[in-house]
């Protein structure tokens, strides 16, 4: 077989997939919109269960709503007999994928749910099914012609119910109006979280800045940015900013006038300001834009204002770091 023929029967796969899924468009029904609306309400957690192939896909819906803010996670249905029940509670709601909807493992995690009245969302497509029977809130989907030569493997089958899954928590993301700073808060490491995290995240604050008032003295500030080590000092004026002196202009003044100056007669680079909610990402792009190494943050309330109370400073140092790109 030449490799022509691999990527055909390859083609041939993913247009039978693809076909499949099209299908997803029939079960967003009044069925689909209880289920969201039993999820919304849910004062417990959400419990996915499921056997063979669709075990996998019960973990990643699982992970997937967890990652949004909904407290979800896996229960193996073989457990369920032998202690595995105490994880569940009337309050949870229970989500069952079976494409058969008989599987003879569910069937003692079905008793167990209905004898205690968890709600059951049932997923199947087999409408006589013992899941669907016992199911609350029944989702059925229709017969799917599996991606094999055989038709027998799940692969459309998997892959339809884990667009639905994806479906459902997509869904609640926007009705509760999901943003990227709550997924963040989630998302702490690796890259994504590198790409979510805001100036806030970023910044030093408290002690850890370079601050000194207007009328204290030249030496003063300069020892406060090397004991500081951020190679800025920030200059304020009754608790507001009122501009900055870099390590740069420390050398300019000290090359052209060795003599002791007042900070007031010092003349001082332009601060760039940034609201604390700005992404950090957006910063680094300020930073390079400008050529500046120091971002000065403020209250978003305070972005605007002729007065402004310094928050944080990012050094491009915390940037990459960390990271942001």
């Amino acid at each position: 077989m030449n490799k022509k023929s691999y990527i055909k029967l390859a083609n041939k796969a993913a247009t039978i997939q693809i076909n499949e899924l099209k299908k997803i468009k029939k079960i967003f029904n009044s069925s689909f919109v209880k289920a969201v609306e039993t999820i919304m309400n849910c004062k417990g957690k959400i419990i996915f269960s499921g056997v063979g192939k669709n075990s996998f896909i019960c973990k990643k819906a699982a992970a997937t709503f967890s990652s949004v803010g909904i407290p979800s996670f896996f229960v193996d249905p073989t457990g369920v007999s032998h202690g595995d029940a105490g994880q569940l509670e009337k309050r949870d709601i229970l989500i069952i994928i079976s494409n058969s909807g008989n599987t003879s493992e569910l069937l003692n995690l079905l008793k167990f749910a209905n004898r205690f009245r968890i709600k059951i969302i049932g997923i199947a497509s087999n409408s006589n099914s013992m899941l669907i029977k016992a199911s609350d809130i029944k989702i059925l989907y229709p017969k799917l012609k599996e991606a094999d030569p055989n038709n027998i493997v799940p692969t459309s089958s998997t892959s339809f119910v884990m667009l639905l899954c994806d479906c459902l928590a997509t869904t609640i993301m926007e009705k509760r109006k999901f943003s990227k700073e709550n997924f963040f808060l989630y998302h702490k490491g690796g890259n994504l979280g590198a790409a979510l995290r805001l100036a806030k995240d970023i910044m030093v604050t408290g002690k850890k800045m370079p601050v000194v008032d207007h009328k204290k003295s030249f030496d003063h500030a300069i020892r406060i940015m090397n004991k500081k080590n951020l190679g800025i000092v920030v200059i304020t004026k009754k608790g507001f900013i009122k501009n900055i002196i870099t390590d740069g202009d420390i050398r300019r003044i000290l090359n052209n006038s060795p003599k002791k100056k007042d900070l007031d007669d010092i003349k001082k680079s332009q601060p760039m300001v940034i609201s604390e909610n700005i992404s950090a990402s957006k910063a680094l792009g300020f930073m390079s834009e400008k050529k500046i190494t120091s971002l000065l943050v403020v209250s978003d309330k305070d972005r605007n204002k002729k007065n402004k109370i310094l928050k944080g400073i990012i050094h491009i140092h915390f940037l990459l770091r960390d990271g942001i790109k």
